[in-house]
């Protein structure tokens, strides 16, 4: 059982934001900042490897318009769209899903990257293995 598809069902309840006939919004239990969002896809779909584009459109498409909303109705200075992918990402839940939540300064929240620092070799080895890859996607 999936908690994020019987959340879709209304099976289990939640504090809906949106709900169209793909895609399904409603407030994290956990909220990193108040008025903090799930934007789920109502087909169950466990990570963003297995999301196929025209519904990453759709999701990234109610995404944009809710943290406008979101924003303006929490009178924040900015926002983090945030997806977690695979356990060692963070994903706690296998069902794929956008966080955004809403963000004013010294709210305590820290979203910082600590960073590796490459070398220009291996910025373009780097480089060269993703484009390498990213043929096979075109």
């Amino acid at each position: 059982m999936c908690i994020f598809c019987e959340i879709a069902k209304k099976s289990i309840p939640s504090y809906k934001i949106y709900e169209d006939v793909d895609c399904y919004a409603f407030l994290d239990l956990a909220q990193a900042g108040v008025g903090h969002t799930l934007v789920i896809p109502k087909q169950h779909v466990k990570n963003i490897y297995e999301l196929d584009e025209a519904t990453a459109g759709k999701l990234f498409e109610v995404t944009c318009r809710l943290a406008k909303a979101i924003s303006k109705a929490m009178n924040v200075e900015g926002c983090n769209i945030l997806n977690n992918n695979g356990s060692v990402a963070g994903q706690e839940v296998e069902h794929f899903h956008i966080h955004i939540i809403p963000r004013v300064a010294n709210d305590g929240n820290t979203f910082a990257f600590k960073g590796h620092h490459l070398t220009e070799e291996q910025f373009k080895e780097v480089k060269e293995k993703i484009t390498s890859i990213l043929k096979e996607y075109n």
